[in-house]
């Protein structure tokens, strides 16, 4: 990665949303941060997979990179432009750049529109819009081409969506995303809907394409063992916050944080003696709420090592094992805390 700027760089992230009380006149009484000031960067050619469990902000972070949800603060640089700060007809232009497949292959299709028309649709609107030129000819041609890629026959065009399998409909999800020739794929848990036999399919066709169209993505899971198969980097995520970020190699070497540790413990190893021998991290205690958190770590009431200072100052991520693996944990920042 040659680049001398970041593809995409989020700075501060936060999205908050308000918990409203009243049924005649609704009250703001506190705010749930379900993205809490979260930065991280994702370099040309890269693949970054953004992991956690279930409500940590994953999907929340994806959607306001895409500018489909409404951030409180922060900055999303893409190519060195600010979109949060773009006007809409400058990022209408900008989303021919980046896309996003979605987790439910079926309902992020149109039923009443076949294959060909929803992946024709992304270049309709940018033809009727004028920031693209392409005739209808073209514009098929576009299609059948990219349904080759995508390994769907095209005899398939004009079924509608209820008659593919689960596979075959995110192919046509992926077909779609690719068809404005994106730089930065958004991939939102693209495989976690469908069989284990399926999904490997489909892993390996986003790598193929990405070798193929140079594409750029930021992968979203919870399952790590397919997170580390597909990614370069790995961040992980826990109540809005980034507490982890890593090469992949390096995060299941040897993870620094403990909820980083608890995860991968849960992750089966293909070995039954190995499986049998090791022991899992099981995390005491409820995930705390996210509305109007508590100063300190967001990690506090679970964490295994907690200390003092974990309920009284939050750790801020720094890169203690070298530049390119940064942990939030006063575990590896005590001698700077102290001081």
């Amino acid at each position: 990665m040659n680049d001398a700027v970041p593809l995409l760089k989020v700075k501060n992230l936060s999205v908050h949303f308000p918990v409203e009380k009243g049924i005649l006149f609704r009250k703001t009484i506190g705010w749930l941060k379900a993205v809490d000031d979260v930065s991280f960067e994702i370099w040309p050619g890269e693949s970054v997979g953004l992991v956690g469990e279930s409500g940590c902000g994953k999907s929340t972070t994806a959607l306001a990179i895409a500018r489909l949800q409404s951030v409180k603060k922060g900055k999303i640089l893409f190519q060195g432009k600010n979109l949060l700060a773009l006007p809409n007809s400058e990022l209408y232009a900008a989303r021919q750049n980046f896309q996003m497949v979605f987790q439910d292959p079926y309902s992020s299709l149109d039923p009443r529109m076949t294959a060909f028309e929803c992946i024709a649709e992304p270049l309709r609107i940018q033809v009727k819009h004028g920031r693209i030129s392409a005739s209808e000819k073209e514009i098929g041609s576009r299609v059948f081409e990219l349904m080759d890629k995508v390994g769907l026959s095209r005899q398939f065009a004009y079924r509608y969506p209820h008659e593919f399998s689960g596979g075959q409909r995110q192919r046509i999800g992926i077909a779609r995303a690719l068809a404005l020739s994106p730089k930065l794929v958004i991939a939102d848990e693209p495989v976690s809907a469908l069989d284990v036999s399926i999904q490997s399919q489909i892993l390996n066709l986003m790598k193929d394409l990405q070798h193929e169209f140079g594409l750029t993505y930021l992968f979203i899971a919870h399952n790590l063992a397919v997170v580390s198969y597909f990614s370069d980097r790995i961040i992980v995520m826990y109540l809005g916050t980034i507490v982890e970020i890593s090469s992949a190699g390096e995060l299941y070497r040897e993870p620094l944080h403990p909820y980083t540790k608890a995860l991968l413990s849960a992750v089966p190893i293909p070995d039954p003696p190995r499986e049998r021998a090791r022991s899992r991290i099981l995390l005491r205690g409820d995930v705390p709420s996210p509305i109007d958190a508590r100063p300190g770590c967001p990690f506090v009431d679970r964490c295994p090592e907690v200390m003092d200072i974990c309920a009284e100052k939050r750790p801020h991520l720094s890169a203690v094992a070298g530049p390119d693996h940064e942990v939030a944990c006063h575990l590896y920042q005590a001698v700077e805390d102290v001081s």
